[in-house]
């Protein structure tokens, strides 16, 4: 495989852009593309990390190591793990977190919803009365994502076990049963955004990532066409509110999620733009929004409001009497296993009701490979306690155990497990959630949302889909009595909802945010553009909907600013990043800084103190190339952070372009080397400094090898660079508290296992020591 890395290191981010991008799913990943295509300098943001096929979780503790549990108290797991669930008592939410959102761990199913939802008087009335205008950019869409059917019989596709129990299970209800459109590449290719994809080779694993290159991903169509028509990709930027500063710029405010530099309480760090597009999911804008309102930011009362989980409901037609091949690939090879298929493949297909909110869709699943450890005995459990057994005789009855045995001995590829039909269904909710910030976490309330009568429907046309094909129908764990009937969702939606003006919607039907809590005023230049401004049940999988949405919300950007966005394919060879094993440390120096000293750091210093002029920063040094930069004589890492200097600016400034030297030779008489920090520093306000540090580490008298490591002498340039009038002088030093914090932010960077990265840290450990060695001991010798 020959995948590109899209995103670029976050030292590199720099402080102005005219459109910065948050998120990278179906929303922020078209308004990423579609605006670079119009000619903006873009700058997309994402808080998750990128995978690239191959290097998605394959096993059950590589895919632990990934989830993240928000609930209402607190957090489990890592800040940007892959799967991420919210946990809440009425609602609960399953979603991705990586470059490329939920679009790396979804079903891929490209479904539009009935002629009926669109004339719901729940949009806007713009899109009421133009409806072309969706039809329009649901083509564009496809353009793009390139949806197709599972080609049964064609190029070697076999007929797939799920799909024939699918088949048995319409036949029982008296229903049509047909293939879905899936966003998944069924031969080798060039898809229409410049990257050569790969078949499927239906290995089931389409919600845990595709190590094959299959899956239609925005990170496989959408991100690189963003980054080849000029987009700068950045990944671990966890975005805490949208501000907007005296010069009418707006400030995105955010942390670098892999720093820890919250263990020294720094500020957050911010990047300014002409126009934002917040993209980070219903989930993540609607925090956003929330948050940015409590920091003043004036909104729609609406933000929050009209939550919907899209009707998503889970079952299970356990231990049928048919194979159905549950389990996906995991770390098996191909050919190692029977075919499992994509995610989701076919469609019983219950709409066109009289009352458009009773209609819904029952499409297949399975478990992907990565859980399989686990699956079998958690599903026999559960089956246990919240299964119905069909009415069947006593060897009927003992065939059943017989492969609930098999499978609790040979495992989750035999016997009961093997025949288990995963069922997920999409239907129409109320629509009526909230989601609120308590003690700044993000919470959904929703009581009784599992207890509203379309429910029960589902749970009635799940139980005959499991008969049909001689099954036991468990109903999801939470949506029972003992539970509350709590639901899950895999496709939230709302909470920044579209609306003709303040009172129905946090924002118009272009994705401009309102500016009040009446009226039609918008915030120039802030939208959203993402599932959370759709505003009610789509009762199908929503992606093609919501990408639609975001095309349409683009092409209206460009009528609005002039623009025109080039639509033409061009065969783009896609220039990627590549990785290697890299080193990381976060830094705090603390320290006085005065603008009445232009020459000697002392005086600086000394006069700092006295007029209580404080200067700190927070810096995190990355090396994503610790061999080079062991082997470079300038020995150059990259500088990521954020200073306080109330002198400069009352509010925190963030730099850019940073520059760190570790231990280069000095041209003096007595041996030194210099540790050397470079960067231009940015305030809120938009003034713009030069910031040059050296720590000087020479062989003085006395035992000085602390001191000279831990302070640092630095001046700061009235300009952008170092031949600008220098502003004032100062001195820093490293407390010996934030030392200690220091060394427990010390990491090794893209190491392929425990191995290597045991010998990049020893290597940098050698070389830092040696280095010390070479000023402070060997000349004794």
């Amino acid at each position: 495989m020959n995948f590109q890395r899209l995103s670029s290191p976050v030292a590199n981010m720099q402080n102005h852009y005219e459109v910065i991008v948050i998120g990278s799913g179906y929303g922020a990943g078209i308004a990423a593309s579609r605006l670079s295509r119009a000619g903006k300098k873009v700058c997309l943001l994402e808080k998750g990390k990128e995978f690239l096929p191959g290097e998605y979780p394959s096993t059950t503790g590589d895919a632990m190591k990934e989830m993240q549990f928000n609930t209402p108290d607190g957090r489990i797991g890592p800040n940007n793990g892959l799967f991420e669930f919210h946990l809440n008592n009425d609602m609960s939410v399953y979603k991705g977190c990586g470059l490329g959102g939920t679009s790396l761990v979804n079903a891929n199913v490209s479904l539009i919803p009935e002629p009926r939802v669109l004339e719901k008087d729940n949009w806007p009335e713009a899109i009421r009365k133009d409806p072309d205008s969706y039809w329009r950019n649901v083509d564009r869409a496809r353009h793009m994502l390139q949806p197709n059917q599972y080609p049964e019989g064609k190029n070697g596709y076999p007929k797939l076990p799920k799909s024939e129990a699918m088949k048995l299970s319409a036949k029982g209800m008296g229903k049509d049963f047909r293939y879905l459109d899936i966003n998944v590449t069924f031969e080798n290719r060039r898809n229409n955004a410049g990257v050569d994809q790969y078949k499927c080779e239906l290995c089931g694993d389409c919600m845990t990532g595709c190590n094959y290159g299959a899956k239609n991903t925005t990170l496989m169509n959408y991100l690189p066409d963003a980054r080849n028509h000029g987009a700068e990709i950045y990944t671990g930027v966890g975005i805490q509110y949208i501000s907007k500063n005296a010069d009418g710029k707006w400030v995105v405010h955010y942390l670098i999620e892999n720093a820890e530099s919250n263990k020294f309480d720094a500020p957050d760090l911010f990047v300014t733009a002409d126009m934002v597009i917040i993209g980070a999911g219903a989930l993540g804008s609607t925090e956003i929004m929330l948050r940015s309102k409590e920091k003043g930011l004036t909104a729609s009362d609406m933000v929050g409001e009209r939550f919907t989980g899209n009707g998503d409901v889970l079952g299970f037609g356990y231990n049928c009497d048919v194979q159905v091949n549950t389990v996906g690939f995991g770390h098996h090879k191909v050919g190692e296993i029977p075919p499992v298929g994509p995610c989701i493949t076919s469609v019983i297909d219950l709409r066109e009701q009289p009352t458009l909110e009773d209609g819904m869709v029952i499409e297949d699943g399975n478990v992907p490979g990565p859980l399989a450890s686990t699956i079998t005995a958690s599903m026999a459990t559960i089956s246990k306690i919240f299964g119905s057994e069909p009415a069947e005789s006593l060897s009927e009855k003992m065939q059943r155990k017989l492969r609930e045995a098999e499978s609790l001995i040979r495992g989750p590829y035999h016997g009961a497990m093997n025949n288990t039909q995963a069922f997920l269904v999409m239907t129409h909710d109320d629509g009526k959630g909230k989601m609120v910030l308590e003690k700044d976490r993000l919470k959904i309330l929703w009581p009784g949302v599992g207890k509203e009568g379309i429910f029960q429907k589902v749970d009635k046309n799940l139980r005959a889909a499991t008969e049909a094909i001689g099954g036991e129908y468990v109903v999801n764990p939470t949506w029972t009595k003992v539970m509350d009937y709590d639901l899950i969702t895999v496709h939230p939606l709302g909470g920044c909802i579209m609306g003709d003006d303040a009172t129905k919607g946090a924002v118009n039907h272009k994705g401009e945010v309102f500016s009040g809590t009446t009226g039609t005023d918008v915030h120039k230049g802030l939208y959203v553009c993402d599932g959370s401004i759709v505003p009610l049940p789509l009762g199908v999988n929503p992606l093609i909907t919501i990408s639609a949405l975001a095309e349409r919300c683009c092409e209206i950007i460009a009528q609005d600013y002039g623009l025109t966005i080039n639509y033409d394919y061009k065969d783009f060879a896609v220039q990627g990043e590549t990785l290697k094993p890299g080193i990381q440390f976060t830094e705090t120096m603390k320290g006085y800084f005065s603008t009445a000293e232009k020459s000697d750091f002392e005086k600086g210093k000394d006069l700092g103190r006295s007029a209580g002029s404080l200067f700190d920063f927070t810096l995190t040094v990355t090396s994503n190339d610790v061999e080079t930069m062991l082997k470079d004589p300038q020995h150059q890492a990259t500088l990521a952070g954020i200073v306080k200097a109330p002198v400069l600016s009352q509010s925190p400034l963030t730099i850019t372009n940073g520059i760190f030297n570790l231990f280069v030779n000095a041209d003096t008489e007595i041996p030194t080397k210099l540790m050397n920090y470079r960067m231009n520093i940015h305030s809120e306000e938009g003034k713009d400094y030069y910031f040059y540090g050296f720590k000087q580490i020479r062989d003085d008298k006395g035992f000085d090898l602390w001191k000279d490591t831990c302070t640092l002498y630095i001046t700061v340039h009235e300009g952008t660079d170092e031949a600008s009038p220098v502003l004032g002088k100062g001195i820093l030093v490293i407390e010996t508290a934030d030392f200690a914090k220091q060394l427990t932010t010390m990491k090794v960077l893209n190491a392929a296992s425990k191995m290597q990265e045991l010998r990049v840290m020893t290597d940098f450990g050698k070389y830092f020591s040696g280095s010390l060695y070479d000023i402070y001991i060997k000349p004794h010798f």
